[in-house]
Formats: structure tokens, C-alpha cells, sequence
């Protein structure tokens, strides 16, 4: 029993690593969203799980950031060999922050702007506005994570450990993702009470 359970984590993470990478990423991001939201139901009773917006988020996760997790490790450790060197981890984390954080971020809001059916320039109005939010986070969050990711861990398993230390981070990007639609739900309604008081 335990061979065959070895065997089949072994092609998960050789011949099946994108494919484990996307999946794992795309179930977090969803998790994630999902653990968000149930946060938001406890300050506010009335709301209800959208599985739309968790279903936009594993979307998201399956298409695009977990296939993007995937080929930028690949590419780091293509440019700059594994092995437990501080100064080729410093290189690969400055090279994370300065490069993927950005475009991470920005694929992120979107590509989930996209899905709920924005146009371009409101999309990019709220990349401006919550940018600044979620790249100084990033900041204080991914450096020490990939530090351990970088020096520690095989090659095979970077995606994997981002993708667990995400979960936390996906709540993050859930609420910040969302915090000003849920805002404006609520105004709607009341503007809609008001207008039915009236009539």
C-alpha cells in the first residue's frame, strides 16, 4: 500500500507536475475565496455564498495564475540552478517581487474583471486603486515564504509549498478583490428601498 501510494506522489510530482501544480492552485484560490466569504457572512447574516465568485476564482486559478505559478518557477530555476546557495535565492526572491509580484497582481484583477463582465478601463481603474494595496503586502508576506521555497525545497515542490502558503494569501486577494463590490451591493439595495418608499 504505502509503494503505491509513493508511486503515484512520485508522478504527481514529475510527470504530472503541471497538471498537480494548475489543479492545486486553482482548489486553493477557490478555498480561499470560499473561507473569504464565509468571514464576510459572520459581520453580515443577510449575505449568501456567491458560487459564482468562487467558481470565477477557480477560473482564474485553473487558466491562468496556476499555469503561470508552474512556468515561472520553471524559469527560475532554468536561469538559475537550484542548490542551496543564499546569494541564488536572494537573486530568484528579488526577482519574484520585482517581476511576478506585478504581473501576478495584475492578472489577477483582469482576469476577474473580465469574467464578471467589466470593461478594460474600469478593470484598469481598479488595478490602479488596489495595487499599491496588494504589492506592499506582498512585501511584508512573500519574501520570508520564498526564502524557505528558494534555499529548502526542491525544484519540484516550489509550486506546491507557494500554492499552500497562498491559501492565506488568496483570502487576502479575495477580500481586497471584492471588498468595494460587496459595498456597493449594499448601497444599491438601500438606494432601491428608498426608491420603492417613495413610489
Amino acid at each position: 500500500m504505502y509503494t503505491i501510494i509513493r508511486t503515484s506522489v512520485n508522478k504527481l510530482f514529475s510527470r504530472y507536475l503541471f497538471v498537480t501544480n494548475t489543479l492545486t492552485a486553482s482548489g486553493l484560490l477557490g478555498l480561499g475565496d470560499a473561507i473569504e466569504q464565509a468571514r464576510e457572512r459572520r459581520k453580515d447574516m443577510s449575505k449568501k455564498h456567491d458560487w459564482r465568485r468562487t467558481g470565477q476564482m477557480l477560473t482564474v486559478g485553473l487558466c491562468l495564475t496556476g499555469p503561470m505559478m508552474h512556468g515561472w518557477y520553471t524559469f527560475l530555476d532554468h536561469i538559475l540552478p537550484a542548490g542551496y546557495c543564499l546569494k541564488t535565492s536572494g537573486k530568484k526572491i528579488l526577482l519574484d517581487q520585482l517581476i511576478a509580484a506585478p504581473i501576478f497582481a495584475y492578472t489577477f484583477i483582469m482576469s476577474c474583471d473580465a469574467l464578471e463582465g467589466k470593461d478594460f478601463k474600469s478593470s484598469t481603474d481598479e488595478f490602479k486603486d488596489k495595487f499599491p494595496t496588494i504589492y506592499l503586502t506582498d512585501w511584508m508576506v512573500w519574501p520570508a515564504a520564498q526564502a524557505i521555497n528558494f534555499y529548502y525545497l526542491s525544484p519540484k515542490y516550489r509550486a506546491l509549498y507557494a500554492n499552500i502558503v497562498t491559501l492565506g494569501w488568496n483570502v487576502f486577494l479575495s477580500y481586497i478583490k471584492h471588498k468595494d463590490s460587496s459595498h456597493c451591493d449594499k448601497d444599491a439595495e438601500e438606494t432601491d428601498m428608498q426608491d420603492d418608499t417613495k413610489s
